[in-house]
């Protein structure tokens, strides 16, 4: 188990991967990948106290698998969910039948109106299991599990992805193909 430091490192770390990697100065390759011992060098000349074991400890425990290291670990990345722009060579692939997303009951009006939008990130993360979509909408108030026709969506061209911890990537999903019979 992780304690408060851990965790708000891990934080950080989707903060530089994923959106800010000028925080400290880090320079990310087209893929967004970053150098494991410059990323660990510019976190410690920022104040952060990480070592190499610490972020592997941070890759290996994070719940989401938010995070991987190349090969040999020499660089790492964010598996998804970038505001910055990078590439991260996803291959198109057929999702399953349904899908699922977690929000919170807040937002259900606007998700009526305009669907699922990737508002700064680069993709919709959508889950394939409903209890994961659940602990997603448990972050921002009362949860609402939405149910996704996926399927059908893919039948009528839209393109799915699947990142290498298993999040279901699209650039929009129109209301229609959402189920608001939603799940709590």
């Amino acid at each position: 188990m992780m304690d408060k430091k851990h965790i708000l490192l891990g934080k950080t770390l989707s903060y530089i991967l994923r959106h800010n990697p000028a925080h400290i100065q880090l320079e990310l390759d087209s893929s967004g990948w970053a150098d494991v011992d410059d990323l660990i060098k510019k976190m410690k000349e920022k104040g952060y106290d990480i070592t190499l074991n610490l972020l592997n400890e941070i890759v290996n425990t994070n719940d989401k698998k938010r995070y991987i290291f190349n090969a040999n670990k020499t660089k790492i990345r964010a598996n998804q969910g970038h505001s910055i722009q990078i590439d991260l060579n996803l291959k198109p692939i057929t999702p399953p039948s349904l899908l699922y997303h977690g929000t919170s009951k807040k937002s259900i009006e606007n998700i009526q109106s305009e669907g699922l939008l990737k508002q700064k990130r680069h993709h919709v993360h959508l889950s394939e299991y409903e209890d994961v979509a659940l602990t997603v909408g448990k972050r921002r108030g009362k949860p609402i599990i939405l149910t996704i026709h996926s399927e059908q969506m893919h039948h009528d061209g839209h393109t799915f992805y699947r990142s290498e911890n298993n999040v279901w990537l699209t650039d929009h999903v129109p209301a229609s193909y959402i189920n608001f019979s939603a799940k709590k």
